[in-house]
């Protein structure tokens, strides 16, 4: 009992560590693309994490069960929905911040 507790605390404390990098990454980082570049993998790796470490505290259960086919699903979607944003934002001309003489020129 107190293995699993343990392990389904790193899992979220793994989780907690995703979404906070993912935070500054957002808060730090100077355009929108690189702004959701971060925050598409960390909260992709944070919610998958967190979902595991609460499907092991669970133990084997039908509520675990679920709740590891919601962090599948999630881990599918949030990419797909990122990679459509940023898609949709290059077509709507917004343009990646480049400085002069560096490599995208």
């Amino acid at each position: 009992m107190v293995i699993r507790e343990l392990i389904a605390g790193f899992f979220v404390c793994t989780g907690f560590f995703f979404f906070f990098t993912a935070t500054v990454g957002l808060l730090r980082l100077p355009d929108f693309y690189s702004r959701l570049h971060a925050t598409g993998k960390g909260d992709t790796l944070a919610v998958l994490f967190s979902l595991i470490g609460l499907a092991v505290y669970e133990g084997f259960s039908l509520t675990s069960v679920k709740i590891v086919l919601i962090a599948v699903f999630m881990f599918l979607a949030q990419p797909t929905a990122t990679h459509a944003i940023s898609r949709a934002a290059f077509r709507c001309n917004v343009k990646p911040l480049t400085t002069p003489g560096g490599p995208n020129r």
